[in-house]
């Protein structure tokens, strides 16, 4: 549809939107140098322990670990170091684009403002996987007569990984990953997000940095 293709013109893409997978993540760490130590994975939702799901995004995020030069544990209760893992999508957020001119082209429709009626953005979370981003548009493009309004779906996905030692119960890591996308299914925003994650993992303490995942090559 158009309007979507408008829509990932924007500076801010969707994830899903675009081929590649765009995230923002915060790292806060304080992890010492990989030594072997081991690691145990749990949910941070302990609705999700035991489940089928959880325990593949937990094998993904254990390959990531071992990669760095950690080992799995032989059992939890001899793990060095317990990884807490938190995932979820909103319910996504309907939006809204009016269109003043509708003949104006695809092509030549983008001008200072972006698309044929001045598109704006901006994007804000308030709130754990309940509120997504909040794009708006030009309330002066918005008034009375415009008829031509599209509507679509944004949905926020995110990831939560913990680390604590423990030995003591000392946190050394924590790591938010957040997205945007045009849809919801799990499968496909979770193991995007642990390899944005993963990304220069551990990464600088107190920095969020934006991360890009480029699309699997089809075989």
């Amino acid at each position: 549809m158009r309007y979507i293709a408008l829509v990932c013109t924007a500076a801010l893409a969707l994830s899903g939107c675009a081929e590649s997978f765009q995230a923002s993540v915060s790292r806060f760490q304080a992890l010492p140098a990989p030594q072997g130590q081991s690691f145990a994975i749990r949910a941070g939702d302990p609705r999700l322990d035991g489940g089928l799901e959880f325990a593949h995004y937990a094998d993904l995020v254990a390959a990531k670990l071992r990669a760095q030069g950690y080992q799995p544990a032989a059992s939890p209760d001899t793990a060095t170091l317990v990884v807490s893992l938190d995932y979820g999508v909103d319910k996504g957020k309907v939006m809204h684009r009016a269109d003043p001119f509708p003949d104006c082209g695809f092509w030549g429709s983008y001008g200072r403002w972006g698309g044929c009626g001045g598109f704006g953005y901006g994007y804000g979370f308030r709130g754990r996987y309940h509120a997504g981003y909040a794009f708006g548009y030009d309330p002066y493009f918005f008034g009375a007569g415009y008829t031509n309004v599209d509507s679509y779906v944004v949905y926020t996905s995110g990831l939560d990984m913990k680390i604590d030692r423990a030995a003591d119960h000392q946190r050394l890591f924590e790591g938010h990953a957040k997205a945007l996308s045009n849809d919801d299914k799990l499968t496909a925003l979770v193991p995007n997000l642990i390899d944005a994650m993963f990304t220069n993992f551990p990464g600088h303490s107190g920095e969020t940095v934006n991360i890009t995942i480029a699309p699997q090559k089809k075989s």
